[in-house]
């Protein structure tokens, strides 16, 4: 009888550690310490304020994103978001509002700019791909409609202080994250929306029978991506003391790679946070090793792009390997 049971054990332990999380753990501690040994002042602390600091907006954006793709949405619009609330802020700024009315006005512009993805895509019926990236020129252009090309440079000196200042090595502009984050987690893993979100992705028609309300959930998605989208708009204007039309270009490519490379199915219904966690370490430590190696940002996006199709082609292998493995064990349980 207990030879018959020796084999699981083992089965177990490959069940426990040989999945995409830890193979993303080891390849970014393997690059952290490539880094640390080949690359001159990784290590210091002011390389590592600055690598922390230059993931905050990704870092914040990446929580929503996760939510719409396993819920089989998209928002391309993020980084356009970004740059408009950070245009609003910075033009109410200039106007003499006093921050927290200017801090409250450009969030709830960002979320008017969710809302407006989330009514074209559920109102409508139109696809979120499609809204999004119309919606990612017309509110970067709204930008410009307000702020032409030139900026804002002046601000507050209490918020160019929360721009620049750190605790140790930890830049104050990571800490919206640090406590967004916690909650997106408990949100998605432990509660019952979070179960909902997955049951929409994985099988949209058993979650609509079943009692959800699919376009109510996915206008609230949008919308909560709309306010973080604001919030990082206001995190990388104080850290850049800038507010211009053109903020974050492309800032959407590293996003959606981190979501994706962190295991984020892209056709919904799976996923975690726990691997965007490292995906998000991975692609900070990327950029900040090929900066350090003074490669450009077209270099870097160019790495960032390839991380992308690599991240796909990841997801479609995972996909393929996860259906065999549950096809062989429900043959080995019925020949049990």
């Amino acid at each position: 009888m207990s030879l018959s049971f020796t084999p699981k054990p083992a089965t177990n332990l490959v069940d426990r550690f040989a999945n995409w999380e830890n193979f993303l753990a080891v390849l970014t501690l393997a690059t952290i310490a490539y880094a640390a040994v080949g690359v001159p002042n990784f290590l210091s602390l002011f390389n590592i304020s600055e690598a922390i600091a230059g993931a905050s907006e990704r870092a914040l954006i990446v929580l929503p994103m996760v939510l719409l793709i396993i819920a089989r949405q998209i928002d391309l619009s993020v980084a356009s978001i970004l740059a408009l609330t950070s245009v609003i802020f910075g033009v109410m700024t200039r106007a003499g509002v006093p921050l927290p009315i200017a801090t409250l006005t450009a969030i709830f512009s960002g979320g008017l700019c969710g809302a407006f993805n989330g009514v074209l895509v559920t109102g409508l019926g139109l696809p979120s791909l499609v809204v999004t990236l119309g919606t990612l020129a017309m509110f970067r252009g709204i930008g410009y409609i307000i702020l032409g090309s030139g900026s804002v440079n002046e601000f507050p000196d209490s918020f160019l202080d929360f721009g620049v200042n750190t605790l140790g090595p930890i830049p104050w502009t990571i800490v919206p994250f640090l406590v967004l984050a916690p909650i997106f987690a408990i949100v998605l893993q432990k509660m019952p929306i979070g179960r909902r979100i997955y049951m929409m992705g994985g099988n949209p028609d058993a979650a609509r029978y079943s009692g959800i309300q699919l376009d109510r959930t996915t206008l609230g998605l949008f919308v909560i991506s709309g306010l973080v989208c604001a919030l990082a708009g206001i995190v990388f204007t104080a850290r850049l003391a800038n507010a211009r039309a053109n903020n974050a270009l492309g800032l959407e490519l590293d996003v959606i790679t981190i979501a994706l490379l962190g295991g984020i199915n892209v056709f919904g219904g799976r996923g975690k946070l726990t691997g965007v966690f490292w995906a998000l370490l991975l692609v900070a430590t990327i950029r900040n090793v090929l900066g350090l190696l003074r490669i450009g940002g077209d270099g870097q996006s160019t790495v960032i792009g390839l991380l992308l199709i690599v991240s796909l082609l990841a997801s479609n292998a995972a996909e393929r390997l996860f259906t065999i493995r549950t096809t062989k064990r429900a043959l080995s349980r019925t020949d049990e």
